[in-house]
């Protein structure tokens, strides 16, 4: 269900409507689309879905902006629900883990075991 029509970012549900699990289809997420990839996610808290699994599996670039945006959903959140990042390639892990963020997000290999994690 994408947000809007020309988005950079598909959103499906599954788990029976309790975990969006969100999808960027762009390698690269710095500051050209920091801003609406911001605005996507911050919209999907909106709209009601408190437990959501980001999937970076596409991406390999992420900036300081784009890092930014994820964790602006975060802490939009609050304690109303959770984020947490699947499928993220390398140069992606090592910026979470370079910035400490792989502290703050919970981080895994396939959806399957984000949605889980999620739902537990």
């Amino acid at each position: 269900m994408p947000l809007e029509e020309d988005s950079d970012m598909d959103l499906v549900e599954c788990a029976d409507g309790k975990v969006l699990v969100a999808r960027t289809s762009e390698s690269r997420v710095d500051a050209r689309i920091a801003g609406e990839f911001k605005q996507q996610l911050l919209a999907a808290v909106d709209s009601g879905h408190g437990l959501i699994a980001l999937d970076l599996s596409s991406v390999d670039f992420i900036d300081s902006s784009g890092l930014g945006a994820i964790v602006s959903a975060l802490k939009h959140l609050g304690d109303r629900g959770d984020l947490v990042i699947v499928g993220a390639k390398p140069a992606v892990h090592n910026l979470f883990r370079l910035t400490r963020m792989d502290k703050v997000f919970r981080m895994y290999g396939g959806e399957a075991d984000a949605i889980a994690a999620l739902l537990h």
